[in-house]
């Protein structure tokens, strides 16, 4: 047999570590990977409570840098038939979005909260994850003040009711419509919403959210009308496919105070 000289044994030792720390990684997030390309969502603190009525009027709205929604590049078109647009805040208790869409038919069938409301008609969707973990949550808004908070432990147990039915949360929404609700005889013009997401409920496995903390976001919009050919599925950051769980996609969350 041939001997193993010292320098193919240390050769073989940091191959076996590399392994084991890949392996290691692997099982603590197999969805961590983000494009080198990832875009960056700033959300700036506000010191002054935002109150979730869906008016989108406090200071800290204006001060907030806007984002556009965007189809998906798999879409022919770059922009959506009806425009949206979404921005951030925080402070020491909720992580907040607002967010305004044009809208000419307002759409919103769902009447109870925790339903899939993306079934039922228009909805901003707001998913939050912990770059370091394979949790990540999904919650919805709609226009007739509607909510739902999903919860996966990973895009690998996507889809089963423990994550729909199991799942408690202290999220706040509010609505404001400019047009006439579920009427599609008329041509509506817009709806807003505003989100307040308990912090709390983001750092309850141990995650911290604060400034030079690593997490990932994403807005998705369904926009249901009559005077669309199909439901528009649009998102920022803009996305590759059109599907809301493609979390290598995100965006970086860059809390700022």
């Amino acid at each position: 047999m041939r001997k193993l000289t010292h320098c193919s044994i240390k050769i073989a030792t940091l191959i076996l570590v590399a392994w084991i720390a890949g392996c290691a990684s692997g099982n603590k997030n197999p969805a961590s990977k983000i494009s080198a390309s990832a875009a960056v969502m700033d959300a700036k603190y506000s010191s002054v409570p935002i109150e979730i009525d869906g008016k989108l009027d406090e200071n800290a709205w204006k001060k907030a840098v806007v984002y556009e929604i965007k189809l998906s590049r798999d879409q022919n078109n770059k922009n959506p038939k009806e425009k949206g647009q979404v921005r951030f805040a925080w402070d020491n208790k909720y992580f907040y979005l607002g967010a305004s869409f044009k809208d000419s038919d307002v759409v919103a069938e769902g009447k109870v909260d925790n339903l899939h409301h993306y079934k039922f008609g228009d909805v901003c969707e707001l998913f939050l994850k912990p770059a370091s973990n394979s949790w990540y949550w999904e919650l919805y808004a709609t226009p007739n003040n509607r909510k739902t908070a999903f919860w996966y432990p990973s895009r690998g147990r996507l889809g089963l009711p423990s994550s729909f039915e199991d799942y408690k949360c202290g999220l706040k929404v509010a609505s404001q419509c400019s047009g006439t609700l579920n009427d599609w005889t008329d041509v509506d013009d817009s709806w807003t919403v505003e989100m307040a997401v308990p912090i709390k409920d983001l750092t309850a496995r141990g995650e911290r959210f604060d400034i030079g903390t690593d997490w990932r976001i994403l807005v998705g919009r369904y926009n249901y009308s009559k005077y669309l050919d199909n439901k528009e599925l649009s998102t920022s950051p803009e996305l590759s496919q059109t599907n809301f769980h493609l979390l290598e996609e995100y965006a970086i969350l860059r809390l700022i105070k």
